[in-house]
């Protein structure tokens, strides 16, 4: 489970770095003043900041919910260990009054 989060999370950061590099260097090459380009890359860093802190976000939640799901499974588990435990010395007790030493 954790290595599916970490590689949505590696995809997501890859794309993004490409799609910013892309970006970058057809502002750098495309036919414009030092000021527009400027202008352009300076709003697409914050776009590009945005769509990061969305996944983030998106991915720490998905990631919340399964650490949910992870803590409800577990504590079921050891309510289910205590009943088989309990259910094992009842039986104990029960054989050794049936059975005296």
């Amino acid at each position: 489970m954790s290595e599916r989060k970490g590689s949505a999370l590696e995809t997501m950061f890859t794309f993004l770095l490409g799609a910013a590099t892309g970006f970058a260097l057809g502002i750098l090459f495309a036919p414009a003043s030092g000021k527009e380009t400027r202008k352009k890359i300076k709003e697409e860093v914050v776009k590009t900041g945005e769509k990061a802190k969305e996944g983030y976000d998106k991915i720490a939640k998905e990631a919340e919910k399964g650490l949910k799901v992870v803590k409800e499974k577990t504590q079921e588990s050891i309510e289910a260990i205590k009943e088989f435990l309990d259910k094992k010395k009842e039986d104990i007790s029960k054989k050794t009054k049936e059975y005296p030493e």
